[in-house]
């Protein structure tokens, strides 16, 4: 019997030099014990396997590193073992991941969805609480993870509370960001975290006016909220005595007499676009627009992105360009246009002889859709059910702005503008009459212009651009 004894509960890089070992040595998975080094006393000592040639090499598909990735971040004690029988099994059956009826692979892949579980419950569940220390403010959660996903999750709070000091003190790992640098330590405990704070009374006000008991499902906000994250959130306190009274609350709100809507809610309603549904009371304002883009909740763009990302310009401008979404700059910074593909739209619109301060840029989607690849953040394109989602905002913008001419720039702008895809070169330098009024052109995307790859075709796409900027300058004019 080998017996492998690993750094820590998530040492996947140690089980990936004992595996690699242990297979070239031949060793099947019965004849493998894996611990974790704090478990080392319950075991025998036992020398590493030899490296050898008995069995022959093979190639690991990149889909079981990902895997093994999220499944040592279970707590279950098998996922060590399951990983190598995986590993062992793959050589003879090399497509064994697709084989989802497989018991060793169904079992992984449950593994995997309860750490990404886990991590969505973390990121909703933890609560801050307000400290002093020598440095100033700060902020201090306590957090019991069902699995170890502190360290999976921590980046996501570093970038959603940058400019924030915290600590997130879980039993396996805590968290701390200094406003430059994410720091793991060792466990804590729960008296090492500060019990409530002064703006806790505010938070318990708020949920119990925002609490609907007509639209109360307990088994629903439960399987949401599990019962066992309560104990660490405020406003925990009061769901026993609000699902008490919601069915009384709720026989008073049927019984009282329905009230007429505000005249000028009903006009607003009215003009806005057929396509963008009506959920309540328009922005009137481009300050409404942008406090509202930092709360909105129309889609789940919101949970991975810095911040909204609001259109800007004049109130009222001649010209309005759309891009698609905010870049990786633009989500830092809270403004559009600003990172590469700004520079260019700049450098084109000068060019074209367009004042940018008198032409008003907004995006189709105001939230940074993207994927986290390494210390990278790469760009996703929104899909539609999001761009349709986000058109309220974008709506809104054309009611206060009232532009005469809506530059979409990029095939996802022209969706939001148009309502339907518009093939841009089939109708490019063409003025297409919009249900508001206002005329739409489309052109590229100024990061197209930055991807196409040989000189020629880049230097041709660039002139045509310019020559659809002075086309929708012509018409505003």
């Amino acid at each position: 019997m080998q017996v492998v004894r690993l750094a820590s509960e998530t040492d996947l890089d140690g089980w990936r030099a004992a595996a690699r070992r242990l297979r070239a040595a031949g060793t099947p998975p019965e004849a493998v014990l894996w611990t974790v080094d704090g478990e080392a006393g319950l075991f025998p000592a036992s020398e590493p396997a030899p490296a050898g040639n008995s069995a022959r090499p093979f190639t690991v598909p990149r889909e079981f590193f990902d895997l093994a990735g999220q499944v040592v971040l279970h707590r279950s004690d098998e996922r060590f073992a399951l990983l190598y029988r995986l590993l062992w099994r793959l050589q003879d059956a090399p497509d064994l991941l697709r084989m989802t009826t497989d018991p060793d692979v169904a079992r992984a892949r449950q593994f995997a969805r309860d750490v990404d579980k886990a991590a969505h419950k973390m990121k909703a569940f933890v609560r801050f609480r307000q400290v002093e220390d020598e440095e100033g403010e700060a902020y201090v959660a306590w957090f019991e993870p069902a699995h170890r996903v502190t360290e999976l999750v921590a980046p996501f709070f570093a970038r959603r509370f940058a400019n924030m000091r915290f600590s997130i003190l879980t039993p396996d790992v805590c968290a701390h960001w200094d406003l430059k640098a994410l720091a793991f330590t060792p466990g804590a405990d729960a008296a090492d975290a500060p019990s409530s704070d002064a703006l806790e009374d505010y938070w318990r006000t708020y949920y119990a006016s925002i609490f609907n008991p007509a639209r109360l499902k307990v088994g629903a906000m439960t399987k949401e909220m599990p019962r066992r994250y309560w104990r660490n959130l405020p406003e925990a306190g009061l769901i026993p005595e609000l699902i008490a009274k919601a069915e009384v609350r709720t026989s008073q709100m049927v019984r009282q007499a329905p009230t007429e809507p505000d005249r000028r809610i009903v006009r607003a309603a009215a003009r806005a676009s057929r396509d963008a549904p009506y959920d309540g009371q328009p922005p009137a304002t481009l300050e409404e627009v942008a406090a509202g883009v930092q709360v909105c909740r129309r889609c789940d763009l919101y949970r991975d992105a810095t911040q909204g990302v609001p259109g800007e310009g004049p109130r009222q401008a001649r010209l309005m360009f759309v891009g698609e979404q905010p870049g990786d700059q633009e989500d830092l910074a809270g403004r559009p246009f600003v990172g590469p593909a700004g520079g260019v739209l700049d450098k084109a619109l000068a060019e074209a002889g367009i004042p940018r301060a008198e032409t008003f840029v907004t995006n189709a989607v105001k939230h940074f859709k993207h994927e986290p690849r390494g210390k990278r953040r790469l760009h996703k394109t929104p899909d539609a059910g999001e761009v349709s989602a986000c058109r309220w905002w974008l709506d809104a913008e054309r009611r206060i702005v009232q532009p005469r001419v809506v530059v979409a720039l990029g095939a996802t702008a022209a969706l939001a503008v148009f309502g339907k895809p518009t093939p841009i070169g089939k109708f490019r330098q063409q003025a297409i009459q919009l249900p508001d009024q206002a005329q739409g052109v489309v052109t590229y995307h100024p990061s197209y212009l930055l991807r196409v790859p040989d000189a020629e075709a880049k230097a041709k796409a660039y002139a045509m651009f310019l020559d659809d900027l002075r086309f929708a300058w012509t018409l505003a004019a």
